[in-house]
């Protein structure tokens, strides 16, 4: 007789009562002062509903920001064809970079083998706009006009040269994968305002210019639960698919058909204690009460005639940046804490001068009125609305500058993002760089920093919000990061 079958013996005893030591010692830990205080803290933690929701978690301290919009531009805009005007590149287009300027930093193998780094100006009109007095170029006129709601951070910059590992850690916090993406974060901290949608959508768009791929382990939920993981909305008219019952079956069979498979999904948690199986329980009764919210949610159709306007005719097309941004207002409005936008074709190596005009005017009238719309509903001071890609572009030309077909390539050493709303102070210009836009020269960003800033808005402190694996804990900032006091309100 194995000792499995041994009634005297502890592997018998672990089988029969589905617990370890581990797994015992780790539940007394919990202790019945953490149940008390939980259930004066959050007064519905043991209600015990029929959708086995998780409770909602707390933050840290105060809050400024409830929930994020972030639009994130894939490929890498140009900062200096947007918001980091620099007339000297104008005057010595043309002459070589100065090697005091570069500094032997690493450059890519699309212009490695370049015998000159020939500098190039903006082939578009710089203006100032608002109290502020912000530069904004020509290509953004709609933006231009909301200067004095934004902060623009003009030194970020970054370790990752290629697209690849700079998305990931844009996104995650590291450049290899496996690891929670933000909006996971932010899921796994403060949990859904809204019982009956996810805590972190994700919707996808495609402008004209050159297109970088994304892909799913961007909004992955790496080690943390699945629940975590970004719900992807579709591009089709079917904005999250699988959705609707098969034809023939009504709410009446599905609730039939869950409440059976949770049954034997309860079955399977009680013998094998899976925590996975109890996400997929969740999950099924998410996507339940999803069936009666994401219809009416993502139906822009009932928009008044000013929001259509306001946005554009494209808002009415699925799939469109436009669309997505008036859906991610409506999201965030309804209470999902993180609505991740991807916009995809801003890598000009090429043609800068053709495509990043029409990559701008795919996301200038939309942007700007999400956060028109966020501000004149209320919605802006408790949101926080992020723009920008994962790394810069160069002050120098790839390509032929004579044939006007030049473009620039990745540049992470500094590059502008700008941030509306959600606690950051409003006109302001943070950080800067030298006159070729090359090097910062004040107040630099990195991602770290950016991602401890945005954790500290929503009330979460980057060092405490962790989660170990594999022996060790974890943070959306990993060993570094700090916050920047300068653009908090």
């Amino acid at each position: 007789m194995s000792r499995r079958d041994d009634p005297m013996s502890k592997e018998f005893l672990e089988q029969r009562l589905h617990i370890t030591r581990r797994h015992f010692l780790g539940k007394l830990g919990l202790g019945l002062g953490s149940v008390a205080l939980g259930s004066l803290l959050i007064p519905d933690l043991f209600t015990a509903p029929e959708s086995l929701q998780q409770p909602i978690g707390l933050p840290h301290f105060a809050p400024k920001a409830k929930r994020i919009i972030y639009l994130f531009q894939n490929g890498a805009p140009s900062q200096l064809e947007s918001f980091d005007y620099k007339p000297l590149l104008n005057k010595m287009a043309g002459e070589e970079l100065p090697a005091s300027v570069r500094m032997g930093q690493r450059l890519t193998g699309m212009t490695s083998g370049q015998a000159k780094f020939p500098l190039v100006g903006s082939y578009f009109k710089f203006n100032q706009y608002g109290k502020s007095g912000a530069w904004v170029s020509e290509l953004f006129p709609n933006i231009a006009k909301i200067a004095d709601d934004i902060c623009f951070v003009k030194s970020m910059h970054t370790e990752a040269i290629n697209h690849d590992p700079a998305l990931t850690f844009m996104q995650t916090g590291a450049q290899q994968g496996n690891r929670p993406s933000m909006g996971a974060w932010m899921s796994y901290g403060l949990g859904s305002e809204n019982k009956n949608l996810p805590a972190f959508c994700v919707l996808l768009s495609r402008g004209r210019g050159n297109g970088q791929g994304v892909y799913s382990k961007l909004w992955t939920n790496g080690f943390l639960d699945s629940v975590h993981q970004g719900v992807q909305f579709s591009s089709s008219e079917e904005r999250v698919l699988y959705l609707k019952d098969p034809e023939g079956r009504d709410r009446a069979d599905r609730r039939r058909m869950l409440d059976q498979l949770t049954a034997l999904n309860e079955l399977n948690y009680q013998e094998f204690g899976d925590p996975e199986i109890q996400t997929r329980i969740q999950q099924y009764e998410m996507a339940y009460r999803m069936q009666t919210t994401v219809p009416d949610l993502t139906d822009l159709s009932k928009e008044s005639d000013s929001i259509i306007k306001m946005y554009g005719a494209d808002c009415l097309v699925p799939g469109t940046y436009a669309a997505n941004c008036l859906l991610a207002r409506k999201l965030s409005e309804a209470g999902v804490r993180f609505v991740q936008l991807y916009h995809q074709g801003w890598d000009q190596h090429g043609n800068m001068v053709g495509e990043m005009p029409l990559q701008a005017q795919d996301v200038d009238r939309a942007t700007a009125a999400l956060v028109m719309d966020l501000k004149q509903r209320g919605l802006l001071d408790e949101t926080l609305v992020i723009w920008g890609g994962e790394f810069g572009r160069t002050n120098y030309c790839q390509g032929d500058l004579s044939k006007e077909n030049y473009g620039r390539d990745h540049h992470p050493r500094s590059y502008t993002i700008w941030m509306a709303g959600g606690g950051v102070k409003p006109g302001i210009t943070y950080g800067e760089t030298d006159e070729f836009g090359y090097n910062i020269v004040r107040d630099p960003v990195h991602v770290n920093d950016f991602h401890a800033t945005i954790l500290h808005l929503m009330g979460l402190h980057h060092e405490q919000l962790t989660y170990k694996h594999l022996g060790r804990r974890y943070r959306l900032t990993d060993v570094a990061g700090k916050v920047v006091d300068g653009i908090i309100a």
